[in-house]
């Protein structure tokens, strides 16, 4: 997954730099003065468009592969909220629906470079979808998301706010990329570049899954799992402020273990447990290659 510094030194409307967009986003976390609404709105404005072009990020991998969020970013989300108005949200469509206008549907152009199939699906202002990436109905990309290029978002599937999604992956159907919006400083769910999600996935509570790892259909990971790892006979969780990662290569499937105490052992009960049962080679990688036509 690219490593970005994300605006640099100017960018944002009337050539904000990005030190004078986080210093105005931080003076206004708190609450916007009566009398500078519109100074806040531009600073919001300003934040959404750098988020759009993928020049900022909610969270970012640092040369030292460790993932950080960036909390200014994701306040600058929050006030977003905080300053919009509820208004009709304009669909096209026979049924009325009713949303912040800071937050209208994004708008696609060819020249963006996105495949985005008809068929009810919706991808929030505020987040970023890379060259290539294909867009299968219904699907939805919430605000301050960063979908890599050439990756799948198939039917039914969502990627929620803040979720940083990498290059070449595919989201099957119905996948549930969870965002972490608040708090600001959390690290929101982290899929690298080359991962295969499975159908009826769901990732949640800023986990992070490496490079080139496998998903099979139904894995669930969360704050609270544990991932047995068979290969290397290791038990992944996470720890205080560590986030659960699923480790670059990992093929991981369903699986259980026992109670081992009270009455869950007498009753025979089992956990939900993930299980790592190898680490991807080149019959996995057949298996799970996508076909360049549906691209």
């Amino acid at each position: 997954m690219c490593e970005t510094g994300g605006m640099g030194g100017k960018g944002g409307r009337g050539g904000r730099s990005r030190d004078e967009l986080r210093a105005t986003v931080e003076r206004y976390a708190a609450g916007v003065p009566p009398g500078e609404e519109g100074l806040a709105r531009a600073a919001f404005e300003a934040l959404k468009e750098g988020l759009n072009r993928g020049e900022l990020r909610a969270a970012e991998r640092g040369p030292d592969g460790i993932w950080r969020a960036n909390a200014w970013v994701k306040q600058g989300i929050l006030l977003g909220f905080r300053i919009g108005r509820i208004e009709p949200a304009a669909t096209g469509g026979p049924f009325p629906f009713f949303d912040k206008d800071t937050y209208p549907l994004r708008r696609i152009g060819p020249d963006d470079g996105v495949r985005l199939v008809p068929g009810g699906s919706a991808i929030r202002d505020g987040a970023y979808l890379g060259r290539g990436v294909v867009c299968m109905p219904p699907m939805y990309v919430n605000v301050g998301a960063y979908v890599d290029d050439g990756t799948m978002v198939d039917s039914h599937a969502l990627v929620g706010s803040c979720a940083q999604i990498g290059k070449r992956v595919h989201l099957s159907a119905a996948a549930q990329i969870g965002g972490v919006l608040e708090p600001a400083g959390a690290l929101p769910v982290v899929i690298e570049d080359d991962v295969l999600v499975g159908g009826n996935c769901g990732v949640y509570e800023g986990t992070i899954v490496r490079e080139r790892a496998v998903l099979a259909p139904g894995v669930l990971l969360t704050g609270g799992t544990a991932v047995v790892d068979l290969v290397r006979n290791a038990v992944y969780r996470r720890e205080g402020e560590r986030a659960l990662e699923i480790p670059a290569g990992a093929v991981v499937v369903p699986g259980s273990r026992p109670v081992r105490s009270g009455i869950g052992k007498e009753l025979g009960v089992s956990l939900y447990a993930p299980v790592i049962v190898k680490y991807r080679d080149e019959k996995t990688d057949a298996s799970v290659m996508l076909e360049e036509a549906l691209r």
